[in-house]
């Protein structure tokens, strides 16, 4: 053992409720430590001259970890790729090549959203058929339902996944985003908070706020949606998207010289960003959600993002 300091958390909670936190902690920890294991794993990865399919998913799943930003998903993809190469049946790099598909699409980052989902559905389906109780793939499969019109959908996958594994807790925010997408952002932050109580401090926990914003932004509660949004390019500053809807979020409250400046932090991260591809497709028929989009779409172009 190395005697590294791994993990260390705080719970004020009185003693009489132990046995009901012993869930939580496992959560915690499970959460907390994975990120940590995988890069380590990658790390010892590299050394090899002749990776295998796992050192190559390791390597992946790193890259993924480092965030949502163009370049990071292109390097993830990659290593899962490469992984397939070498085992066309492997399931992780399956489920992890369809994820880098489903995000990078679902955060437009790409113009090709219908096709990208198209390859990733297929590939989902696949892994399940042979690993039907694979959690992550269920998660995934989540994603690219609430992003394709069926949220209903969705919600099944993510409670299919935290059946599986109940420290997914990434699900819960999910299912908070998916009721955004249904026009029911009254019940967004419930979810997300719920999610950030398993894991405070997940990799993605500033994606999680996001969708909290837009579940604010959703019923025109502009300050509450701001402050949402602030801790989430705070915590997770190399998401674009969250710049962007942030900068949407301020010309609501009239912040036009705040809002231009998020707008330009986003479009340093994703250059090739528009209002265009972020109308192009809607993941929602929902009225209530298509307005609230029509006002993001309204305050991104206040707020100088580009039409394209």
């Amino acid at each position: 053992m190395s005697g590294n300091h791994l993990w260390a958390e705080r719970f004020d909670k009185p003693v009489a409720d132990l046995f009901d936190m012993q869930d939580e902690i496992v959560s915690r920890l499970a959460n907390a430590l994975n990120t940590q294991l995988i890069e380590a794993e990658a790390r010892r990865a590299q050394l090899s001259l002749q990776p295998d399919a796992t050192d190559l998913i390791f390597q992946g799943k790193a890259y993924w970890n480092k965030g949502i930003t163009p370049e990071s998903m292109k390097q993830s993809r990659r290593f899962f790729e490469r992984a397939l190469a070498l085992d066309p049946e492997n399931i992780e790099a399956m489920v992890g090549t369809a994820q880098v598909d489903v995000i990078t699409s679902a955060s437009y980052m790409n113009d090709e959203r219908v096709a990208r989902f198209g390859v990733a559905e297929t590939t989902l389906n696949r892994a399940l058929s042979i690993a039907p109780r694979h959690a992550l793939a269920h998660g995934v499969l989540g994603i690219l339902r609430i992003s394709t019109n069926r949220a209903l959908q969705g919600i099944a996958e993510f409670e299919q996944a935290l059946a599986l594994d109940q420290n997914l807790a990434a699900a819960h925010a999910l299912i908070g985003n998916a009721k955004h997408y249904l026009g029911r952002g009254a019940e967004t932050e419930a979810h997300v908070l719920e999610a950030l109580r398993l894991s405070p401090r997940d990799n993605f926990a500033g994606n999680w706020m996001l969708w909290a914003g837009l579940g604010k932004l959703q019923l025109d509660a502009n300050s509450d949606a701001v402050a949402w949004l602030r801790r989430s390019v705070e915590t997770y500053r190399n998401y674009p998207i969250a710049h962007f809807i942030l900068a949407a979020a301020l010309t609501r409250l009239g912040s036009l010289e705040e809002a231009r400046a998020a707008a330009q932090a986003g479009l340093a991260l994703d250059p090739d960003f528009t209002i265009r591809r972020f109308r192009a497709t809607a993941p929602s028929d929902n009225p209530t959600f298509l307005a609230g989009r029509e006002r993001i779409s309204d305050g991104m172009r206040m707020a100088g993002i580009p039409e394209g």
